[in-house]
């Protein structure tokens, strides 16, 4: 496992032609919901934005929120969104989701990054129009995250190179 926590960059340039296959994508929805809890209460989910066109439109509309334009999700072809009923524990819980599905993508030799910016997408009157055949009341959820899933087109990111003095033992 330290290998894939070593290994597991953020990917900003993907791939559009090579798709993620259903059953890989099964695991990585998985890995997250497998994530731990608080109280284990889970209450995070994922919404799965596969179709193309959704894709597109949920990608210009969080682009025009941001007040940035463009691509927010650097063209992934599947983007997971996870929100969590708002409780104390919403964002801890989310980001373990997050993370257990991008060290699992990792582990598939799938490409990722780490969006944020979730929570003022939610609360968009567009977004959830967008997303309303998820029949989810979004009034019950913030948004914590998403995972831009698919494979690398090429970008190289930098190795991770660890600060000094972030360490410290009592014994």
């Amino acid at each position: 496992m330290l290998e894939e926590i070593k290994n597991r960059r953020s990917c900003r340039k993907f791939n559009i032609n090579k798709l993620v296959n259903e059953e890989n994508l099964n695991k990585i929805i998985e890995a997250g919901l497998l994530a731990p809890s608080g109280l284990n209460r889970q209450e995070s989910i994922i919404i799965a934005i596969t179709n193309k066109e959704v894709r597109d439109n949920y990608a210009k509309t969080c682009g025009e929120i941001s007040g940035r334009g463009g691509d927010p999700f650097y063209g992934a072809p599947i983007i997971l969104l996870v929100a969590s009923k708002s409780f104390p524990l919403a964002k801890n819980d989310g980001s373990v989701m997050i993370e257990n599905m991008l060290l699992e993508a990792t582990h598939l030799g799938l490409a990722t990054c780490w969006i944020h910016g979730a929570k003022d997408y939610l609360e968009n009157e567009a977004i959830r129009k967008l997303l309303s055949s998820t029949s989810i009341n979004f009034d019950e959820y913030e948004g914590i995250g998403h995972v831009a899933l698919g494979y690398n087109d090429g970008y190289e990111p930098n190795p991770k190179v660890i600060k000094d003095g972030r360490i410290f033992f009592i014994k």
